[in-house]
């Protein structure tokens, strides 16, 4: 089994390219960007550096049809797994950015694998849960590229699947993202300045979220179908910034409301897990209280 991962050094893609190298009979592939390609040493995070000797790495640019093309026919892959995508932490990018990385990256992946090499048996493209709403330009350009996902499964019947990632957080993350930051404040002893946090967000840790795309990997998905990574419950953005102080124990507060709410947010998102399981056999296995001691602890 071949397996090529777009955005393998980010937070998703480096816990799940060793849980990957780690299946039987599996080679894997992953794609750096082509300024990369003159160095001895490819800037890899510490997870991607431990198994270097174990991947092959491909070079390229998803904004590039020819450079994608070149890099799916030396990687050859069987299965792709699109992470690649700017904008997760910095969702208020500009337009064109978004619409160059995540529009017309997506597309010209999907056309390099099943136009140009024919190979490819399956392709698991990586969403997010504020596609629906499309509230910023991340979640829009995420989105349009999904309309065009499934425009070629109508079309072309080509199998292309979703993987749908709800609020996932644990190691690793950037601190860019709510969890680590507060985490951060609360081992440190601080206040922590937030917005009224009514949100209700589905909380996934990491490694049920990669766990749930490697089972997609041949499973007899329907083309176009996405599948829905969360735990099908929800907690509210304050009640998980609440919780984190808890654990940790120590000095400093959440300081709920001090903060101006973004307009237009969506006030409730939840994954589908029965849906999910129906078509894979997946389900979450860590609860948000031990997820967010695992990541307390890594971040200490």
């Amino acid at each position: 089994m071949r397996i090529l991962v777009t955005g393998a050094t980010g937070f998703i893609g480096s816990h799940l390219v060793p849980l990957l190298v780690g299946l039987p009979h599996t080679a894997v592939s992953i794609l750096a960007l082509e300024s990369f390609s003159h160095l001895d040493i490819s800037p890899l995070p510490p997870s991607l550096a431990a198994i270097r000797d174990r991947l092959h790495i491909v070079y390229g640019d998803l904004r590039n049809f020819r450079l994608t093309v070149r890099a799916l026919q030396e990687a050859e892959p069987d299965y792709i797994i699109h992470l690649a995508a700017v904008g997760v932490t910095n969702p208020f990018m500009e337009i064109d950015t978004a619409l160059r990385h995540n529009l017309n990256g997506t597309i010209n992946l999907i056309r390099a694998a099943f136009e140009k090499t024919g190979a490819t048996k399956q392709l698991i493209v990586a969403r997010t849960s504020g596609e629906p709403g499309s509230m910023n330009v991340y979640a829009a350009s995420k989105a349009a590229a999904w309309n065009f996902c499934q425009m070629f499964t109508r079309t072309q019947g080509w199998p292309i699947h979703g993987a749908m990632i709800f609020q996932a957080y644990g190691p690793g993350q950037s601190e860019r993202n709510l969890i680590p930051t507060a985490v951060r404040a609360a081992l440190a002893g601080q206040d922590f300045p937030m917005t009224a946090g009514t949100q209700e967000r589905d909380w996934i840790f990491v490694t049920d979220v990669v766990t749930g795309i490697a089972v997609m990997l041949d499973k007899p998905i329907p083309p176009g179908e996405t599948i829905e990574l969360g735990t099908g419950e929800t907690v509210s953005v304050a009640n998980v910034v609440r919780l984190i102080y808890k654990l940790v124990n120590g000095a400093g507060e959440p300081r709920i409301g001090t903060l101006p709410s973004r307009p237009g947010e969506e006030q409730r998102q939840v994954a589908n897990v029965a849906h999910a399981y129906h078509l894979t056999g997946w389900k979450t296995a860590v609860s948000l209280n031990d997820g967010l001691h695992q990541t307390i602890e890594g971040m200490k």
